[in-house]
């Protein structure tokens, strides 16, 4: 087992995760407003301009911790990196 995973995890860590946690948020926030509100072209660029950041927050924090979701939607380099941590009761 890899010993990243018995570690305490730095505060950058729980730092990026709850931005990760606001941008979703705001997502669903946005998703709701948009089902009934379709034609607001202000709220679709606030959409776009979230899901974007909300995938580059992702990308560096799967870059350096690990894959955050599974099911193809997050890649893993070889070996799997899966298993690497933190599990979810480490957070």
């Amino acid at each position: 087992m890899n010993k990243n995973v018995t570690q305490t995890l730095p505060d950058e860590y729980y730092k990026w995760i709850q931005e990760l946690q606001e941008l979703d948020f705001v997502l669903v926030e946005l998703t709701l407003y948009l089902d009934t509100h379709p034609d607001d072209t202000t709220a679709i660029n606030q959409f776009n301009d979230f899901s974007y950041k909300r995938r580059v927050l992702q990308q560096k924090i799967e870059e350096k911790y690990g894959p955050l979701q599974q099911f193809g939607n997050s890649y893993s380099n070889a070996p799997w990196e899966w298993s690497k941590g933190p599990w979810p009761w480490q957070i």
